[in-house]
Parts: C-alpha cells; structure tokens; sequence
C-alpha cells in the first residue's frame, strides 16, 4: 500500500526475495510534508540487520526491501512546520523514523522504547498503513524524513564516519551511559571486536576507563593493542588467561551474538560490577550464582532514544572519536553483506551513497 501523495522519483538498491541479492530499484516516497526533511543522502553504514532482513532471517521480510538504518545526509529542503533544521544542515538517521510521541517513553526521549511501538527504518509499516512513507532504509540517493528523528551532525564531523555512529555507536553509548560506565580509572571489558565492539573500545578510552578486549581471534590482538589503544587483549578460550583477570572487571559490554558462555564471563566482575548484553545470541544461560554472589547486575539494551543519540553525536565530535570505517561503492553492497557475515571488516562498511547510487 502506497501513501495516497507520492512521487516515484527516488533510486535504491532493493532485495527481491530471501537471497537477499540487492539491485537497482525506483520507487517512490510521499510528498513533502509539513513536519518533514528531505534529505540528499551521501553516506550509509552497513549493519548485520541488513543481512537478516533482507535474506528474511525472522520470517517477516516485505519486499521489495531497501535495507540501511546508519543514513547520513545533506538538508535540501524542509517543510513549512520544520525549526530545527535548514537547508544545507549535515543530519543523521537511524534505527527508527516513528512513534506515537505520546507515551512516557516518547515523552522522555526514549522513542526506541515507544509502547505502542517505534516504525523501523527499513521493513515496517507506518501509522497511516504505507510502507512507503518512511519505511524505506539508506540504500537511496533521497529521502524524506520526520524532523524529530532525524540528529544534527556537527559541521565538523565527517559524514561518513558519522553514518556507524546511528546504530553501531548508539547501542553502546546508550547503556554505558545509563550504567554510568563513564568513571574514569575503573575498568571495562569489552566481548567482540566488530563494528559495535570496536565503538564500545573508543567510548571506554574516551571515559577514561581501562579496556580489555575479548575476542576468540588472536589475529586482532596487534590491531586491537595499536590501532584502538585497549590495555588488554584476552582470547577467551584460554582458560589461564581468562583466570588471570578473575573479578577483575567493573563493566563488560557482550556485541556477540553468536552462542557463547556466560558464567566465565560474569566470573570476572567485581562485586556490584554490570554487565550489558547488546548481541542476541541464541540463548542466555547462567548459574544464579554467577549473578546472585556479588551482588552483579546483568542487563540488556538496544540503540537508544533521540536525546541520548544526539548527546552521542556531539560527544564523538567534541572528543574526536571516530569509528574505524572501509567506505565502498553501492555496487559493492552484496559483496560487502557476504565479508560482514564472515566478520572480514574492520570494523564498519560505509556506502557512499552520493558518488555511486546513480
């Protein structure tokens, strides 16, 4: 179902069914309206959610589907009710585009929390029934957009290092922030080294905690040591080394969402230490004890609202924290999607929208 005001002048790059194969695709985008900001987009991070709807992964797929929640872009025009922004202004998209705006959630900028639901980027249906009034993801050269979801992006900071930052730096940001991992001197481990990993890394060096990294790969320990700055690379299946560091840790932020244990992990906290799950594994399992001894706390998280991602925004511009892109043409996206699923990118892909989605 298409919005009754449409103009079918937008150009993306589609998946037609669960191969996930991406190609050219028109499609059209409603009229400008009053509360909206059209956006000329010139960059687009690559995430693993890309990978699991576009191959249908949990089943409810709709395509054609336009994949990408990490869009940045350039103001080109807004609507008559639109303050925030002006033409020419650098902004920012991420994971959701929508939401009811009424609720305790939405009141206190926690939109991704909304309960009666916030419209996903790419593959939802929007509250007046049209997948195509803002369901559409980053893949394509222009969009419009609901002024109050879309983030200032300081002049200062690179587009396309900004684009990571709207799903991959937000979903760690987000839940340091609320556990107050942010006191310098106290120590942070971080599981995985990916693209959400490695921002986890650069947020913990620039709150000033010790960081140790933990990854199953010892080919990223150089890189990791070097590159990122971590005070520590630990590969968890050596069991000396992860006893060496027992109750040692006040933090750890998980980014694997591949099946892993959990109780080795939780043996390494302090007392009162926190630990946050951002992956999704399969299953979570842990012996009460691990949590209950210690007084440990074990929460979970995604992305974030509006006013801790442009609190996030700012702060990675006023400390110069940028993530570790590989930026690639949109001919480059299938390719791309099949090296993410391998883990062979360090640590984040960025379309460049503007000189290759023609």
């Amino acid at each position: 179902m298409e919005h009754p005001q449409t103009v079918k002048d937008c150009l993306g790059w589609a998946a037609r069914d669960p191969s996930g194969l991406l190609s050219p695709y028109n499609f059209a985008r409603r009229t400008l309206g009053s509360d909206d900001v059209s956006l000329t987009i010139t960059h687009c991070g690559v995430c693993y959610a890309d990978v699991i709807w576009s191959r249908n992964k949990h089943g409810d797929s709709r395509y054609p589907l336009v994949p990408g929640h990490e869009i940045v872009g350039i103001v080109k025009e807004v609507g008559s009710g639109v303050s925030r922004f002006k033409v020419g202004d650098h902004v920012g998209v991420g994971t959701y585009v929508n939401s009811c705006r009424d609720c305790e959630y939405c009141n206190d900028g926690l939109e991704i929390h909304c309960v009666k639901g916030s419209v996903y980027t790419f593959n939802a249906i929007d509250a007046d029934g049209a997948i195509s009034r803002d369901s559409w993801g980053g893949a394509v050269t222009a969009l419009h957009r609901i002024d109050m979801y879309c983030f200032r992006i300081p002049n200062n900071y690179p587009l396309a290092s900004a684009a990571p930052l709207l799903c991959a730096g937000i979903t760690v940001y987000t839940p340091m922030m609320r556990h107050n991992m942010n006191q310098p001197g106290k120590s942070l481990g971080v599981i995985g080294l990916g693209g959400l990993g490695h921002m986890a890394v650069k947020f913990g060096k620039a709150f000033g905690l010790k960081v140790t990294v933990f990854s199953t790969s010892a080919s990223k320990k150089e890189e990791a040591l070097s590159l990122l700055g971590v005070d520590a690379f630990v590969i968890s299946s050596d069991a000396e080394q992860m006893k060496a560091i027992g109750k040692s840790l006040d933090f750890i932020v998980d980014t694997a969402s591949g099946d892993h244990p959990f109780d080795q992990y939780m043996s390494l906290l302090k007392a009162t230490g926190v630990y946050v799950l951002v992956g999704f594994p399969s299953e979570v399992k842990f012996s009460p004890a691990s949590l209950n001894i210690g007084a440990k706390t074990f929460s979970g998280s995604v992305t974030g609202g509006t006013k801790g991602t442009q609190e996030m925004l700012d702060f990675c511009a006023a400390h110069k924290i940028y993530p570790q892109i590989e930026i690639v043409p949109i001919q480059y996206a299938n390719e791309a999607l099949e090296r993410l699923i391998k883990k062979d990118v360090k640590y984040r892909f960025v379309i460049d929208i503007e000189n290759s989605v023609k």
